[in-house]
C-alpha cells in the first residue's frame, strides 16, 4: 500500500510516536464541517461534529469513525495510545472520566497526524 509522503517531523510524530507541542498544530483550533482522515494513509478517522475544545492546544475528538482507531495500553499502562487502523499510525492518546463531554471521552490527536476532508 502507498502512503503519502511524510516530513521529517511528521515521521518523528506518527512513526516515532514523538507528540508536537500544544497550540502550535493546524488543526487545533480549526472548525468546519468534514472527516478528519490520517496524514500517513488517508483513512477517515474522526467526523468534525465530535471535535471539541479541551482547552489543552491539540485537537480533542469525543467519537472516532467507527473502526477507524485503535488503542493500545502503553508498557507501563498510564495511558492508552490511540493509532489508525489502517496504517498504524501515532495519533495521540484517549482519556476517559475527566466530564468535558457527555461521552467523558477525549481522544486527544497530534494536528500533525491528521488532515482535513471537508465536506462537498
Amino acid at each position: 500500500m502507498a502512503y503519502n509522503e511524510l516530513s521529517a517531523q511528521e515521521k518523528h510524530v506518527i512513526l516515532d510516536k514523538g507528540t508536537e507541542r500544544s497550540f502550535s498544530g493546524k488543526y487545533w483550533n480549526h472548525s468546519g464541517t468534514g472527516t478528519y482522515t490520517c496524514r500517513q494513509c488517508n483513512a477517515d478517522l474522526f467526523p468534525s461534529d465530535a471535535k471539541f475544545d479541551s482547552f489543552t492546544g491539540w485537537p480533542s475528538f469525543d467519537d472516532t469513525i467507527e473502526g477507524a482507531v485503535e488503542e493500545i495500553t502503553d508498557a507501563d499502562g498510564s495511558r492508552t495510545e490511540i493509532v489508525c487502523a489502517n496504517c498504524k499510525g501515532h495519533l495521540g492518546h484517549v482519556f476517559r472520566g475527566e466530564g468535558m463531554t457527555d461521552t467523558s471521552t477525549r481522544h486527544c490527536v497530534n494536528s500533525i497526524s491528521l488532515d482535513f476532508k471537508p465536506k462537498d
